[in-house]
């Protein structure tokens, strides 16, 4: 049996979402945990069981250590994943992968020419509900897409945006926006796991609540290469909080979920949809969590994208999410900024 890989997980905030997922995926052992805040680091290090390392360049140092969870703020992503491919450690890198599609590109070229794998982190594309519904939909059971429509009424207080860890939210540099970039991120990677690629955006965006430099309400209308048309909001000073949902039309069926909740099935035909309905409609317990709390993330998916790493490196093939895949989200995003400040619709291009 081949052994566990050792994992080490950079950025204590969010990063105890990966450090729980790591104990509980199969062929993987959180090894260490990295922060450069003293107590936060030395607080994961005695609730997680494993080593604590301060400085980064000691982690990749360390020859036990085969694989990187990035989850620091977001401007500092491709820069510490450049300095992982090139230790020779494979990484997992949290969502946005960075705050602009040319750092995106670089750090993606170096990854290859080091070989070593990258996984990122969209869990919303391994979720069992989602999972089905994209087969559905490339079995054509939807028919040709019509539209896809999101939307993110969340809220954030302004602890949020305030203190040692939170100043970064929202700003330009680090976080690459604010609503759309750091929350919705997720929200519109799920229209492109089920409509393909965005050709072109019109968006608007403001500060209306929280004051913070890029935006915390923004709202855009996408075409997509299918010639499918989708309209996306989303926003951190929603009072109070709702369920982020998502709602797909084709022209033989359409779905829509809040949260984790399914709410509507209606594809291959009526045994297919009670099983759908029964499995993860209302009655299934699911919910949106993350709407009010940063904190409050269900674990699932990321064990599964650890547990999908693992294999990636053990059977040399690409993870599930590759940079390839998930680079394409931020490319949207940078467009729709680039049409609030230009008032013009922008065709989204990765050379930029």
């Amino acid at each position: 049996m081949p052994k566990d890989l050792n994992f080490a997980v950079v950025g204590m905030g969010m990063g105890g979402h990966h450090a729980i997922a790591i104990q509980n995926a199969k062929g993987a052992n959180l090894y260490a945990v990295c922060d450069v805040d003293e107590k936060r680091l030395k607080d994961s290090g005695k609730k997680y069981g494993c080593a604590m390392v301060k400085d980064f360049r000691d982690l990749l140092k360390d020859p036990a250590v085969d694989v990187v969870c990035i989850v620091t703020e977001t401007g500092y992503h491709t820069q510490l994943g450049i300095q992982a491919a090139r230790a020779g450690k494979h990484i997992v890198m949290e969502k946005p992968i960075d705050v602009t599609p040319a750092k995106i590109r670089k750090f993606e070229e170096v990854v290859a020419k080091e070989g070593v794998k990258c996984a990122c982190v969209f869990q919303a594309r391994v979720e069992p509900c989602n999972v089905k519904i994209k087969k559905a939909i490339e079995a054509g059971k939807m028919g040709r897409i019509i539209g896809l429509h999101g939307a993110m009424p969340w809220n954030r207080d302004k602890a949020y945006f305030s203190g040692p860890h939170g100043s970064w939210h929202g700003t330009w540099k680090l976080d690459g926006g604010g609503s759309l970039m750091n929350q919705g991120l997720h929200t519109l990677d799920a229209m492109i796991f089920f409509g393909g690629r965005v050709k072109r955006v019109a968006a608007f965006f403001d500060s209306f609540v929280h004051g913070v430099e890029s935006e915390d309400h923004t709202a855009a209308v996408l075409e997509f290469e299918s010639g499918a048309l989708g309209t996306l909001f989303t926003t951190t000073a929603a009072y109070p909080e709702q369920g982020r949902y998502v709602y797909g039309m084709g022209s033989k069926g359409s779905f829509k979920y809040t949260g984790t909740t399914l709410e509507l099935y209606e594809m291959g035909g009526k045994k297919e949809r009670e099983r759908m309905m029964a499995t993860y409609g209302p009655t299934a317990g699911g919910d949106d969590a993350g709407a009010k709390d940063p904190m409050a993330v269900a674990t699932d998916g990321h064990r599964l994208l650890m547990e999908d790493l693992v294999k990636a490196v053990r059977k040399d093939c690409d993870p599930v999410i590759p940079i390839a895949e998930a680079k394409h989200a931020v490319e949207v995003v940078y467009a729709a900024y680039k049409s609030a400040r230009t008032g013009r619709v922008i065709t989204v291009n990765a050379q930029v």
